[in-house]
């Protein structure tokens, strides 16, 4: 079973990845109330509703890895994931959309700017909603995790972690008024390939099945050992 703290910590680092793609959006966050609860209500808000719809990818990817875990395969999905993210790292090529996602993302896109322009607590919850939905890579590798957890409860409880690993940092673009500074994003992000090569090596090493407690047990007996 995938450790869960590897879902926080990878969130913890990559933050820096979203201060970068999501701290525009973050910082143009309208107030979600009257006075200074208000504001930081609505913040808070925004950030739950990211949490929530990576807790229900990892509830649907969490479903998955268990049910491959039933038909015996957790081994070599454990290592097919390890090995995408690896390729991933080295080709770094970006995937063309195909047309139906791109509409979609259109759409997520227009539903956002109209949730902008409202002022609610309720209007920046739904928007943190739909900007979990958005593509990127960071969230991918998170649900490789949730996927090698074998365990919908534990899928639900890694991206979770992830999500509350993103929010410091998001939360504090939105209440300073200001992006991490360029200098510190491009000397930080560089953490960030190499935690994404820490997970896929710790998922290669649980397929393998090593014996080895808490980094390679032995998924034929079951792991039961290593389960938070």
């Amino acid at each position: 079973m995938m450790d869960l703290w590897t879902g926080f910590a990878l969130g913890l680092v990559g933050s820096l990845h979203c201060a970068g793609m999501c701290g525009p959006l973050a910082l143009a966050l309208p107030g979600g109330g009257a006075g200074a609860a208000g504001y930081l209500g609505g913040r808070m808000a925004y950030n739950a509703g990211r949490t929530v719809t990576y807790c229900g990818m990892g509830l649907v990817f969490g479903g998955v890895g268990q049910t491959l875990g039933m038909a015996g395969v957790q081994r070599w999905v454990s290592i097919g994931l390890g090995l995408l993210l690896l390729a991933g790292l080295v080709g770094s090529r970006r995937l063309s959309l195909w047309q139906p996602a791109t509409r979609l993302v259109g759409r997520l896109k227009s539903a956002m700017a109209g949730l902008l322009r409202q002022r609610s607590v309720v209007s920046l919850g739904v928007l943190g909603l739909l900007n979990g939905l958005l593509p990127c890579g960071l969230v991918y590798v998170a649900l490789a995790g949730a996927t090698a957890t074998g365990s919908m409860l534990a899928g639900v409880q890694y991206m979770a972690l992830f999500g509350l690993g993103t929010t410091p940092l998001m939360l504090a673009i939105s209440l300073s008024g200001k992006l991490v500074p360029l200098t510190w994003r491009l000397k930080l992000r560089k953490a960030i390939p190499v935690s994404v090569f820490l997970i896929a090596t710790l998922l290669i090493l649980r397929g393998m099945s090593l014996g080895i407690p808490y980094l390679s047990p032995n998924l034929a007996s079951g792991g039961a050992c290593c389960h938070p």
